[in-house]
């Protein structure tokens, strides 16, 4: 598996969570173009302000 970088952009709040959309990059990652989709945050987690964009790295562990 290759290290994936993933980028998402601000969506809107939910009551308790953050939600993000995967921004689509210059190669499909899956048959659909994205990886991920939807990516829930608690709002705990980001503290103020909220970021209006996240870059998250997913990779095989060992």
């Amino acid at each position: 598996m290759d290290k994936l970088e993933l980028r998402f952009t601000y969506e809107k709040e939910t009551k308790n969570t953050i939600r993000y959309k995967e921004e689509l990059g210059h190669e499909a990652h899956s048959s659909r173009d994205i990886a991920v989709g939807t990516l829930y945050v608690q709002r705990e987690a980001l503290g103020e302000p909220v970021s209006q964009r996240l870059r998250v790295t997913i990779e095989e562990e060992g």
